[in-house]
């Protein structure tokens, strides 16, 4: 097994940032374990016959989340696949800096999450705060789908609603944390291997600027944050000015949270 994670970890290094972990995930997937399982007590026998197949779709560029058909995401584990934006690392940054806002106080009592897509944001801050109840919205009935069977899965389902729309258009109430990943890449820039490619456009791309959806979001935001509450909302590495500009506008203070790379990576604003 060694062997075979050795040889597809030199066929993935052309495709792949981190060659060696991709395999590992795939090889876990094929075995139908957790990666940890197969690092600290790894099994002997024949490797899966999947394994190929797992490797060559992933030379192909595929994403290793769509292939294994999961991915980790703060404390949970949610299913994705085509259809659903890939949840990343550097939106955690949103639930610590939640997490950092409500620290020595009960925590928020009502979510929302705005662009839900899989139930990322969303299911992970109901996971984070037991006593909150949390409302996600999407455009793309096929992301709902994947929300609502993670919903099921880790047990929220009756702690989450889960509804199509179009931001917050229509809604009237306020809540004490509203989490939003819009789309903030320009259409124009560069992706990376497999992005484009796979994940879904409407999720990524928000035009030339990488700013048309901001421009909805700046006037809705204010009118959703409770008293003591929180918003927190993605951008990308380079929007920290030009982002924070359109919510100033309406009269908001948004501050900025930095990922663990030190990038600039969500607007915070609170009530």
């Amino acid at each position: 097994m060694s062997r075979a994670l050795s040889r597809a970890t030199e066929q993935l290094g052309q495709n792949s940032d981190t060659p060696r972990l991709d395999a590992e995930l795939l090889m876990a997937a094929a075995l139908g374990i957790g990666r940890d399982r197969l690092i600290l007590d790894p099994q002997p026998g024949a490797v899966p016959p999947v394994f190929a197949n797992y490797v060559d779709r992933r030379r192909q560029g595929e994403p290793v989340a769509y292939i294994t058909g999961q991915r980790a995401f703060w404390t949970i584990d949610l299913v994705v696949g085509p259809g659903a934006l890939i949840p990343r690392p550097d939106s955690e940054t949103l639930i610590a800096s939640a997490v950092e806002h409500f620290a020595g106080g009960p925590g928020p009592r009502r979510i929302l999450d705005l662009g839900t897509g899989p139930g990322t944001l969303l299911l992970a801050a109901l996971d984070e705060w037991p006593n909150a109840t949390g409302l996600g919205i999407d455009a793309s009935p096929i992301a709902l789908s994947y929300a609502q069977q993670n919903a099921e899965r880790l047990g929220l389902s009756g702690r989450a609603a889960l509804q199509l729309g179009d931001w917050a258009r229509g809604i009237h109430q306020r809540f004490d944390l509203v989490l939003c990943n819009p789309p903030y890449v320009a259409t124009d820039a560069e992706t990376g291997p497999g992005v484009a490619e796979y994940e879904p456009a409407e999720a990524l791309f928000a035009g030339a600027q990488g700013l048309d959806d901001y421009r909805k979001l700046a006037p809705q935001v204010g009118k959703l944050i409770a008293l003591g509450g929180l918003a927190a909302i993605e951008i990308g590495a380079d929007q920290a000015d030009s982002a924070a500009a359109l919510f100033r506008a309406e009269g908001l203070k948004p501050s900025i949270a930095y990922d663990l790379g030190g990038r600039s990576r969500a607007l915070l604003i609170k009530a």
